[in-house]
């Protein structure tokens, strides 16, 4: 069971976290007494014990060193935490909350794309939110863009599949990389951040100031070491020291616009060096991982590992005291400005592809969800030609996998005028279809025993709504919708359409009649077209050409006085009927 998997990680990351819990604790304990015991030898020196001296001399390289363990030892609780925060996100997938958090890509809702709505592709409880593992802006638009309902070309499809396959056999992979992204802020735009970095400054660092600031600096500190030795009067050191701090103030300005983009966004840097570390020490097999794998190992993680431990120089500024003696002593921020000069000078032009490398990985493990959460999974297979889709035990991504009914279905070119019970499953029956073929242009699995397609344009009519702000009605909205399909088969490009109770939103006279010649006009050659219907008087219709139309029906049976469905697709028009039924059960008759 893949639960299982996620249930004993969980168990080992919380022994781990535990265990440094503990840890962090004595190193804290170890600290304070090592401070103390410093503050103590001090005081004795100050009173003329040469051993005193020594004594806190190495009490201060031993408290140095417990901060730097400590501090290790915290970034590496706060990966296992994020590694536990990880791990309750897939266990989600599991027991259903998945709904309750998460990223809904609502933002990425189109009105010019109602299949986003009628197929749950983006916003509450969608294929998105399920799906998404994305902590950056530009992996949240590549997974949005690869949930299309427009066909790819297989062969993109295919290869983008095998790199999906080899992440859902690495799970603990996925788990440590996502760990090691939480430290980037939710939805980072690195958009900003490579605009930020690779953007021409408005001054840059002479080679003068350049030159200047290594001569000062040892004038300074050597005339240091001989006042200290007394062979040298301490007014020359201090001139010196006030003269780099004078040249520090005159260039602050300018150090200041270079240094602004390392101000905020060392934590990033250190995020992405560490992604970039893990990425380019893995051994992947597939060949589009190795490529993504390839474009870091040689530049991108020592690069950003540079530019991370400049950021984190540039901050040390932020401490009055560190920025008053680091500029009077060694011209700190001069040094600091010439560095990222260098920097972008060697590196700034690659750091686009290092961040898109990034994007594409989280988009392979965001597409690997649902092998990694599903038992029941497999990737689509696709046939070139006229319209075909064939699935063995197809469910729905978006329900409870232990609950969801299986289908199969095998279609060509054809109309199939569902009818059936009201919730009987005639609606989940055929969102499920389409938005399977929407996982499969992705390259996801899907949930099925076996699933093949041909690539087809998905067209739906399932939730039409009025829009008051443009005076369309309900009826009208579904007439537009439909207008786009027939427009559209004027292409005769392959579709597969779906149609939820055609003609709904106007009397039953009309409703046949128009339903009538939109079937008509969507029977071709190259269409399956889907339609669900209460009127039995669409059962009867007759194909315009040589194209099937067929009937298929949902049933309900009555056990114990309540009304039951199985939510199996049948051959056939329906036979029954359950809207007095229902309306009892109300109240209402």
């Amino acid at each position: 069971m893949k639960q299982d998997f996620y249930t004993n990680l969980q168990a080992e990351k919380q022994h781990h976290c535990e265990a440094a819990e503990k840890q962090s604790a004595r190193y804290t304990l170890y600290r304070t007494i090592c401070f103390f015991a410093i503050v103590f030898a001090c005081a004795g020196a100050y009173d003329g014990l040469t051993g005193a001296g020594i004594l806190a001399v190495l009490l201060l390289f031993l408290f140095i060193g417990l901060v730097r363990q400590h501090n290790k030892l915290k970034k590496q609780l706060q990966l296992t935490q994020n590694a536990l925060a990880v791990i309750t996100e897939y266990l989600s997938r599991f027991n259903g909350k998945w709904q309750e958090s998460g990223d809904k890509g609502t933002d990425f809702l189109s009105k010019n794309r109602p299949q986003d709505i009628d197929l749950h592709i983006f916003g509450p409880a969608s294929l998105y939110q399920y799906l998404c593992c994305c902590r950056t802006a530009l992996g949240r638009h590549k997974l949005a863009k690869a949930l299309t309902v427009t066909p790819p070309q297989p062969a993109a499809i295919t290869q983008r599949q095998k790199a999906v396959a080899e992440l859902i056999e690495r799970q603990r992979l996925c788990v440590e990389l996502l760990a090691l992204s939480r430290r980037l802020p939710a939805g980072h735009d690195t958009t900003t951040l490579i605009a930020e970095i690779t953007s021409e400054r408005p001054h840059s660092i002479s080679y003068v100031l350049q030159r200047t600031a290594w001569l000062l600096p040892l004038l300074t500190l050597s005339s240091c070491s001989l006042a200290l030795a007394g062979l040298l009067n301490w007014q020359i050191p201090g001139l010196l020291a006030l003269l780099q701090f004078a040249l520090a103030m005159l260039f602050h300005r300018q150090n200041q616009a270079i240094l602004a983009p390392l101000m905020s966004i060392n934590q990033e840097l250190h995020a992405y060096q560490d992604l970039f570390i893990h990425m380019e020490e893995t051994n992947f097999t597939n060949k589009s991982l190795q490529k993504i794998a390839d474009a870091l190992s040689k530049d991108a993680a020592p690069a950003l590992q540079k530019l991370a431990r400049l950021a984190d120089h540039v901050n040390l500024c932020r401490n009055l005291f560190f920025f008053v003696f680091g500029n009077a002593l060694l011209l700190w921020d001069c040094h600091c400005a010439a560095r990222f000069g260098r920097w972008q000078d060697n590196a700034a032009q690659n750091l686009q592809n290092w961040l898109d490398c990034w994007a594409k990985m989280e988009l392979y493990i965001s597409l690997a969800m649902v092998g990694q959460t599903r038992e029941n999974y497999t990737f689509p297979k696709f046939l070139a030609g006229a319209p075909a889709l064939k699935t063995d035990g197809l469910t729905s991504l978006l329900l409870d996998e232990k609950k969801a009914i299986p289908n199969d279905s095998t279609m060509q070119a054809e109309t199939r005028i569902i009818t059936g019970s009201n919730m009987s499953g005639k609606t989940t029956y055929m969102r499920t279809l389409a938005s399977s073929l929407v996982l499969a242009y992705a390259g996801a699995p899907v949930c099925a025993k076996s699933f093949t397609c041909s690539p087809m344009h998905i067209f739906t009519s399932i939730q039409v709504h009025d829009d008051q702000s443009q005076g369309i009605s309900t009826f009208y909205a579904e007439l537009l919708r439909i207008k786009q399909m027939v427009d559209f088969s004027q292409k005769q490009q392959p579709m597969f359409i779906a149609i939820d109770e055609i003609f709904k939103g106007t009397n039953s006279a009309d409703r046949i009649i128009g339903a009538q010649e939109a079937i008509k006009r969507l029977t071709r050659p190259y269409a399956i077209t889907l339609v669900s219907t209460h009127d039995f008087e669409l059962c009867d219709l007759q194909s315009p050409n040589e194209i099937p139309v067929t009937n298929y029906h949902f049933a309900e049976y009555y056990e114990d006085n309540k009304i039951k469905f199985d939510y199996k697709i049948k051959n056939g028009r329906c036979q029954t009927t359950n809207a007095q039924y229902l309306l009892k059960m109300a109240g209402i008759l």
